[in-house]
């Protein structure tokens, strides 16, 4: 490869990347602001469960939506609509002075969210060589990790002294310099060439299901469910498990910040496993290490254990992350790529429905967390038993 193929690799990774870390903000911020909002509005577990759900709502519409738009109108197109639609959501969510309003801007704030995050991986795995595509998608979401951090930063020190509302604004304004910077973006070369699209939309979902691809998607639509019904259940309740067990606010945040640094290592390794050792590989032995880190942490009592599992959780569990999106790609042709993918990505989404009102539902009936958490460890064997049964290795394969 030479050194201009690299340059411009890198111009996409961070391009690409750094809309990535914005829209990690964006979902980050709001497991602070479920904390910080329930006690500014008086809602109940429930009513908490309702505004991760409902992003995740949006979410498995927008995969869908424009994970099909994308196959008919392009990867950059998309990647452009979907982050106006997130970002200017985003920032009118600051403004709601009601639980109704805010559920309402979460859901438009998913689906662009839901719709990018597919595209965006389409995009980078169809425009970098077959050597370096794992390597590279898993790259593009490590910036998740560095916006998860961002946000932690943002949550510790503005939440406390300034509201939810100013650290909305906060996270939703840099998203419009992505939007600056995805101008010069160019297209997937791989989609350029490939023409026209022929196919109508319901002969694209078809064939998404047809012999030659229904194992794949069997396989995909499971992992997708469990990966995404564990994580935003998690995640998107760890600031307000952590004062469940009886910290502050602010303590919480700290330990909660401090976890999150353990992600960027979880993807760094998976990044060199990715290209190594395989997909399959990295994807199973980070999911079995997310499942052990979830039931060792939903056990924990003391700060010391909590921020210990909850680091390996954040570690194993963005790794994983990391190696799905790389993978889910390279299950089909060009013509259907990002529809399987958005598809795929949907389901996921429905899991990530269930999974945040799953723990408010039992947190409000006196369930411990070590049964919540050890639901959350079932959920992700199945997964593994899934990748490793019908998945199919793809690592270096030309792209169909």
């Amino acid at each position: 490869m030479g050194q201009t193929e690299k340059v411009s690799n890198k111009k996409l990774l961070g391009i690409a990347g750094t809309a990535w870390m914005f829209d990690a903000m964006d979902v980050g911020i709001l497991s602070f602001v479920i904390a910080a909002v329930a006690i500014d509005w008086g809602l109940t577990p429930e009513q908490s469960g309702w505004i991760g759900s409902m992003n995740s709502i949006g979410m498995a519409v927008g995969a869908f939506g424009f994970g099909v738009l994308a196959d008919r109108i392009g990867r950059k197109n998309v990647f452009m609509i979907t982050l106006v639609l997130f970002s200017v959501a985003s920032g009118l969510s600051a403004f709601t002075t009601g639980l109704g309003a805010f559920l309402v801007l979460r859901f438009l704030v998913g689906a662009g969210l839901g719709g990018e995050l597919p595209v965006a991986s389409t995009l980078v795995s169809e425009s970098v060589e077959a050597h370096e595509r794992g390597k590279m998608v898993v790259l593009l979401e490590s910036f998740w990790a560095a916006g998860w951090l961002v946000a932690a930063l943002i949550a510790y020190f503005i939440i406390p002294d300034y509201g939810w509302r100013i650290a909305l604004i906060v996270t939703a304004l840099p998203a419009f310099y992505a939007i600056y910077l995805r101008r010069n973006l160019p297209d997937s070369p791989v989609y350029v060439q490939s023409g026209e699209p022929k196919q109508s939309i319901g002969e694209k979902i078809k064939l998404v299901w047809s012999k030659q691809y229904a194992k794949r998607t069997t396989m995909l639509w499971i992992v997708w469910f469990t990966v995404v019904f564990s994580y935003y259940g998690m995640f998107l309740w760890l600031p307000s498990v952590m004062m469940l067990k009886g910290f502050d606010m602010i303590q919480s945040f700290g330990y909660v910040l401090l976890m999150t640094l353990a992600q960027l290592p979880g993807y760094f390794t998976a990044a060199w496993l990715i290209e190594r050792a395989g997909r399959k590989f990295v994807l199973s032995t980070y999911l079995i290490g997310t499942a052990l880190s979830a039931l060792a942490f939903g056990m924990a009592v003391s700060g010391p254990m909590l921020l210990t599992f909850g680091a390996l959780l954040s570690f194993f569990n963005l790794g994983a992350w990391g190696a799905l999106y790389a993978y889910s790609p390279e299950q089909y042709p060009t013509a259907i790529r990002a529809t399987g993918s958005g598809m795929a990505a949907s389901i996921g989404r429905i899991g990530g429905i269930f999974g945040p009102l799953l723990v408010g539902s039992l947190v409000a009936k006196g369930v411990g967390f070590p049964i919540i958490f050890g639901i959350f460890c079932g959920a992700i064997f199945i997964g593994v038993f899934v990748v490793l049964v019908l998945g199919t290795e793809t690592k270096q394969l030309p792209l169909q």
